[in-house]
C-alpha cells in the first residue's frame, strides 16, 4: 500500500511541472535570447534594419512592433519619432489609432453574451433593433433623377451574417449623400449616438441578399450597438467590463483621458510614392479621441491603443479565450468564431475567409503567404495589423500611423516575411 501512495505521489510531483507549463501564458515576459522562443537573433537583426529604414527614408513617420511566441517576446521596438515636425521619439507605450481593429474586440465583448444565453447566432437582427423589419436590397440608382428603386430582401439579416459581415451592409453606400442615409463611418467629433446612427444605417438599403456575399462595411457598428442592448450599458463601459479590464489592456479607449491624450501618435498622409509624409488634413481623424463631443462609441473603427495592450487580446484569443487569468470566452466559442462563415465566398482577391470576427487564412492565401494556414488576422485603415499563428503559437503585430498611405501593403506584409524568416 505504502509503495503504492509513493508512486502515486511521485507520479503527480513530475507530472506538475510539465502540466503547468504546458498551460497557455497568463502574462508576457522577455525572451532571455531570441532563441529561447525559437528565433535567430541574427535573421531577427534584418527586422530593425527594415523598420529603420523605412523610417530614415521618410517612408514610415514610425513603427512599433511586438512579436511573441508562446508568451515569451521576443520583438518589442519603438522606432521613429511620434511626431516628426517636433522629432518627438517614438515610445513603445504611445497609443495609436486601430480603426477596423475595433472589430474583433467588440466582436469578442458580444460573444459573452452569446455564452450568457442571451441571442442566438442565426436571430435576425431585427428582434433586438426593429429599425431592421423588411429589409430591401438596392436595384437601381438614378442620379439625375435623385431616385431609386428596391426590392425585398430574400432574407432576414442575422447576427451571424454581422459577425461575418456577409449581410449585404457596406461602408460607402450609392445613396449616401441623401441626407437621411448620412452616417459617420469612423469616427465623429459631433454629439452622435449610435442608437440613432445604427437606426440610420438600417434605412439604408443593402446592396447584396444577406448571406450571399462578403461586404465589408458597418455589421460591427450594428454588433457595438446589440452588446449596448443586451448588456443594458453604454458600448464603452461594456467593453471594459467584459473585455479590456479583465485582460488588463489599462490604454484601450474610445476617448483618451486626460492623462494620455500626450501619448497619441500623430496622424500623417502619404498618397504617392514621390510625395512627402504630411500631417493628415481630416481633423476628426487627427482628434476624435481627444476633442468634440465624445458621444459616438463606433465598435466598427473608434478605439485607439498600444501595440501591448491588442497583444494581450491576441494572446488571449491564442489561449482558447484566456489571459491573465481572466477567462473571457470558452475554448470551444473561440474555436466556433474561427471557422469560416462566408461559404464559397472570399474576403477579397487574396482568398482568406472569414469567421465571426476575424479573417481567417487558408491555403490558398496570396495575402499570408509565409503565414501558417489557420492564423487569423485583420488591420486598420491607418495602418496598423495583428496576426495570431496557432500553429507557431504566436503572436505578432506592427503599428504606425498614416492614412491613405501609398506603402500600406509593403510595410505590413514585409513586416511579417521578417519575422517568419527569422523563426528556427
Amino acid at each position: 500500500m505504502k509503495k503504492r501512495l509513493r508512486a502515486l505521489v511521485y507520479s503527480v510531483f513530475f507530472a506538475l511541472p510539465f502540466t503547468l507549463s504546458a498551460q497557455p501564458a497568463q502574462t508576457f515576459i522577455t525572451a532571455k535570447s531570441p532563441a529561447e522562443a525559437g528565433f535567430s537573433a541574427e535573421r531577427l537583426k534584418r527586422l530593425d534594419e527594415y523598420l529603420q529604414r523605412f523610417v530614415d527614408q521618410g517612408m514610415a513617420p514610425n513603427a512599433v512592433t511586438f512579436v511573441a511566441r508562446n508568451g515569451k517576446i521576443v520583438h518589442y521596438k519603438a522606432f521613429g519619432y511620434s511626431n516628426l515636425e517636433k522629432k518627438t521619439p517614438l515610445k513603445r507605450d504611445d497609443i495609436y489609432r486601430i480603426a477596423s481593429q475595433s472589430k474583433a474586440v467588440v466582436s469578442v465583448a458580444l460573444m459573452t453574451l452569446y455564452e450568457e444565453e442571451k441571442f442566438l447566432l442565426d436571430d435576425p437582427i431585427s428582434k433586438y433593433i426593429p429599425a431592421f423589419k423588411n429589409p430591401k436590397v438596392l436595384v437601381s440608382v438614378d442620379k439625375e433623377k435623385g431616385t431609386y428603386e428596391t426590392r425585398p430582401a430574400k432574407r432576414d439579416v442575422t447576427i451571424r451574417h454581422l459577425l461575418s459581415h456577409n449581410a449585404g451592409i457596406p461602408y460607402e453606400h450609392p445613396l449616401d449623400q441623401r441626407p437621411e442615409f448620412k452616417v459617420p463611418f469612423f469616427n465623429s467629433l459631433q454629439p452622435d449616438k449610435l442608437e440613432d446612427v445604427v437606426n440610420r444605417i438600417a434605412a439604408r438599403p443593402l446592396t447584396k441578399d444577406p448571406g450571399e456575399a462578403f461586404v465589408y462595411g458597418l455589421n460591427t457598428d450594428i454588433i457595438g450597438r446589440l452588446v449596448e442592448i443586451l448588456a443594458g450599458k453604454p458600448l464603452d463601459v461594456a467593453l471594459r467590463e467584459r473585455v479590456l479590464d479583465p485582460i488588463g489592456m489599462n490604454d484601450t479607449y474610445f476617448y483618451l483621458p486626460a492623462n494620455k491624450a500626450s501619448r497619441l501618435v500623430e496622424l500623417y498622409s502619404k498618397s504617392s510614392a514621390e510625395k512627402p509624409l504630411t500631417l493628415h488634413e481630416n481633423n476628426a481623424y487627427r482628434q476624435f479621441t481627444v476633442e468634440g463631443a465624445k458621444t459616438y462609441f463606433s465598435g466598427g473603427a473608434g478605439l485607439v491603443s498600444t501595440v501591448e495592450d491588442y497583444a494581450k487580446f491576441c494572446q488571449m484569443m491564442l489561449n482558447g479565450g484566456t489571459f491573465n487569468n481572466k477567462r473571457i470566452l470558452g475554448r470551444k466559442i473561440v474555436d466556433m468564431m474561427l471557422r469560416n462563415q462566408i461559404g464559397d465566398a472570399t474576403t477579397s482577391s487574396y482568398k482568406d475567409k472569414f469567421g465571426l470576427g476575424f479573417q481567417i487564412v487558408t491555403e490558398e492565401s496570396s495575402y499570408g503567404n509565409e503565414v501558417s494556414p489557420g492564423s487569423f488576422s485583420w488591420g486598420g485603415m491607418y495602418c496598423s495589423e495583428y496576426t495570431i499563428d496557432p500553429q507557431e503559437n504566436l503572436v505578432l503585430l506592427i503599428f504606425t500611423n498614416v492614412q491613405p498611405y501609398v506603402h500600406s501593403a509593403e510595410f505590413r506584409r514585409k513586416f511579417r516575411i521578417a519575422v517568419y524568416q527569422a523563426l528556427e
